[in-house]
């Protein structure tokens, strides 16, 4: 009975060992990935600046009126 339980408690250890081992991998993709998100994000918002300040200079040159010839 010992030995069927010892037995019993190695199968549980190795199971639980097995997947920790994959849960760390999921977790390391998903923290690639999270950085990469971030990076695209962050590309996308210095895009979105720049568009904004471009659309912010025409918008006051068309505020500024018609230059005289």
């Amino acid at each position: 009975m010992l030995e069927a339980s010892l037995s019993q408690l190695e199968q549980l250890v190795s199971d639980l060992v097995q997947q920790n081992q994959n849960l760390a991998a999921e977790l390391a993709q998903a923290k690639d990935e999270n950085e990469s998100l971030q990076l695209s994000l962050m590309e996308h918002e210095e895009k979105q600046g720049a568009t904004a300040a471009r659309i912010q200079a025409l918008v006051e040159r068309v505020s500024a009126g018609p230059v005289s010839a």
